[in-house]
């Protein structure tokens, strides 16, 4: 007579196959999961970070901001000191004025002097005129002397009266010819003192752009760092005082193996889960991927040639852009850890 199975023995067996069928599909689901994918937890969020440095040095006057604050662009964020530099400023202005005024003294200089070359000229044309006549007269008093129709002493009067009006024709000339001798020098009194003038507006335009950055504004968008900056200190030329982090950019550097990137091109979708909020299954895409690995381009490359050589496989950073980024920007810091997983096409 055949003997029935108690249920005893049948449930080990059961219990085996359906464990065998368990760890078969899940072992079956890894392996095409890891044939279909590349990932990786080798990832940080990144954004941009801005360096707050002064450009002027001088005693901090307040500061506006404190430690991890939320900022907009234009932002006030740190007043120096600009009593002195408003001080330079006032005096470049009187000066600018005093140059102001040396150019009307030498414009009005070269005006007197070109009236002068006026009047001289007109002189020039009358002793000219006097020196024709009196030529002109001296000759027809020769000829009356030889008949005597005249006295000598009459001729010798006309002769004088040439070699007068010679001297005073010729010394007019030198006289026209020393003003306009000076008209040059005046003109370049002129250029020269207008230049100046240029020269101090622009000292000036310096010094107000210079004052300027007595104030600092935020550049972007985002949060302070630790700043390390007080009322009263004293801060030179750009010395770190803060750093802002970039509200408006954040991205994905994923460390993929050297092995795992053969089949990585940019545009290919990932899928991105970040530590603190495994829940949330955020998208994105690949934008580029590095020439280099991250070891190249370290303080300290690893040099090879040094004798104790040990081959270890090397990571090449992936960027990746997060997709619907509004929707995530809230849970979003630079540095938080992630995994990234790449399904291949």
């Amino acid at each position: 007579m055949t003997q029935t199975p108690t249920p005893k023995k049948i449930l080990p067996k059961i219990i085996l196959a359906l464990v065998l069928i368990i760890g078969g599909y899940i072992g079956f689901t890894k392996y095409r999961f890891a044939t279909t994918h590349e990932e990786t937890d080798n990832a940080q969020i990144e954004s941009y970070f801005i360096p707050i440095l002064p450009r002027v040095s001088g005693f901090v006057k307040s500061v506006h901001v404190h430690d991890y604050e939320q900022i907009k662009k234009g932002d006030l964020l740190i007043e120096i000191d600009s009593e002195e530099a408003n001080l330079s400023l006032k005096e470049l202005e009187v000066d600018l004025e005093q140059a102001k005024i040396d150019v009307s003294s030498a414009k009005a200089n070269l005006n007197s002097l070109q009236k002068s070359i006026q009047a001289q000229e007109a002189q020039v044309k009358t002793a000219e005129y006097l020196k024709t006549k009196s030529e002109r007269d001296h000759t027809r008093n020769s000829e009356l002397e030889k008949a005597k129709a005249i006295t000598h002493q009459q001729w010798l009067d006309s002769k004088d009266q040439v070699e007068l009006s010679n001297i005073k024709y010729f010394g007019s000339i030198d006289e026209l010819n020393s003003s306009k001798s000076k008209l040059a020098i005046q003109v370049s009194a002129v250029n020269r003192s207008e230049n100046l003038v240029k020269n101090k507006e622009v000292k000036i335009a310096q010094q107000k752009l210079k004052l300027s950055y007595y104030t600092i504004a935020a550049p972007v968008d985002g949060k302070i760092g630790k700043k390390s900056i007080e009322p009263g200190q004293f801060i030179q030329i750009s010395q770190p005082l803060m750093t802002i982090v970039d509200a408006s950019s954040f991205w994905v550097v994923a460390n993929f193996k050297e092995t795992q990137v053969r089949k990585l091109v940019a545009g290919m979708e990932a899928d991105i889960t970040i530590d603190a909020f495994p829940n949330e299954k955020i998208k994105g895409k690949i934008l580029s991927i590095a020439e280099s690995t991250g070891a190249k381009t370290s303080l300290l490359p690893p040099d090879n040639a040094s004798g104790n050589f040990v081959k270890v496989t090397q990571r090449i950073p992936v960027k990746i852009e997060i997709l619907e980024i509004a929707k995530y920007k809230s849970m979003l810091r630079a540095g938080m850890s992630l995994e990234v997983s790449i399904p291949l096409k």
